[in-house]
């Protein structure tokens, strides 16, 4: 049919309208898909939002909880290393007692292993309470400055008047006279004395020996104990202990004195014959804490002032003399030490206890 006829043209434009129609409905469902795909972008963008906003606070997240077990970690490696520290601080501590108890079974080994020695009792039996209290006697020397003496009274009282009395005027003969002063004696003596004791590696102390020459006995001491086969080494130094009459000998080398110990009795040719003698170790001793105190004696009283006016001697007893009237304050001299004027010297005290003393 003719496009260029009426029919033509109705048919051209109904199908154009179908066309039109189509088109429509395409763009609708188009615009609908558009729409669709707008929605499910708009979707995904919030979805994918939350997503990085949630990845963000987990990352947040995780890396506080990191930090927090960092911090715990670094805690805990302070606690390991204070713990550390307080396990070497134990573990020296604990050396230092296994230490000291070494040393400690070592002292009772020695105390165990002293010479023996035999002892006769021939006193009386008493009350605990009538026992004489211990006294220590110590030697101490106190120097005296010219023109000085040290008087000791038997007598305690004597000496206080004197010393309250202070000056006291000594007739020398004639119209001659001098006056002194009497002053208080201090000494400076031990009132705590602790001794730290360890056994020496390098020397033994041997013990029931018999009476003989002590160059004899040495010398045979120091063979035995020199030759490897009785134990022994070279011998640096072999003395005698005169008080007690055991000897020390001492080895150049620290290897022998402890088997030697250990062993402790050693059979010796003495006197032509073999001798038991007692091998024990020998204790070194070091003052580990010395604690003092000034102490007047009571008995003695020193005299200032002394002017050289005649002999020493002369002078000596006229002091001695005055000092010994009852009229004058004085009484019975023990001891009496007089320094002239212009002389250094020093008296000697020796059994100072309980205010008791003696100068020489």
């Amino acid at each position: 049919m003719s496009e260029n006829t009426l029919e033509g043209v109705k048919a051209a434009i109904s199908c154009y309208k179908k066309k039109h129609e189509l088109l429509l409905e395409e763009h609708k469902e188009l615009a609908a898909a558009r729409d669709d795909r707008r929605d499910m972008a708009k979707q995904f963008k919030q979805r994918t939002d939350k997503l990085i906003q949630a990845t963000k606070d987990d990352q947040r997240s995780h890396n506080d909880q990191l930090a927090n077990e960092q911090m715990k970690l670094d805690q805990l490696k302070l606690e390991n290393d204070e713990l550390m520290k307080e396990l070497q601080k134990v573990e020296a501590a604990l050396k230092d007692q296994k230490a000291e108890n070494k040393h400690l079974r070592q002292q009772t080994d020695v105390f165990g292993a002293v010479p023996e020695k035999k002892v006769v009792f021939t006193g009386l039996t008493a009350n605990a309470d009538d026992t004489e209290k211990f006294e220590m006697k110590p030697h101490i020397v106190y120097p005296m400055e010219g023109g000085t003496a040290l008087v000791t009274f038997e007598e305690e009282s004597v000496a206080k008047t004197i010393l309250t009395m202070k000056e006291h005027k000594v007739d020398l003969g004639g119209e001659c006279s001098i006056t002194v002063e009497a002053k208080q004696v201090h000494l400076m003596l031990p009132k705590l004395v602790e001794i730290d004791t360890d056994v020496c590696p390098h020397r033994i102390l041997i013990s029931s020996l018999p009476k003989m020459d002590t160059e004899m006995l040495l010398n045979k001491l120091e063979i035995h104990f020199s030759k490897s086969k009785h134990g022994g080494g070279e011998v640096d130094e072999c003395e005698m202990m005169p008080d007690s009459g055991n000897v020390v000998l001492t080895f150049v080398d620290q290897n022998f004195a402890k088997g030697l110990t250990e062993t402790e009795y050693h059979e010796v040719k003495l006197l032509q014959t073999k001798h038991k003698v007692r091998v024990t170790p020998f204790l070194n001793g070091k003052i580990t804490n010395l604690e003092t105190k000034m102490t007047a004696c009571l008995r003695t009283v020193l005299l200032t002032g002394i002017p050289a006016v005649m002999e020493q001697e002369t002078l000596q007893d006229l002091l001695e003399i005055h000092f010994q009237k009852n009229g004058n304050g004085g009484g019975e001299i023990e001891a009496f030490l007089y320094n002239p004027v212009g002389q250094q010297a020093s008296a000697l005290f020796g059994g100072i206890s309980s205010g008791a003393e003696e100068n020489k």
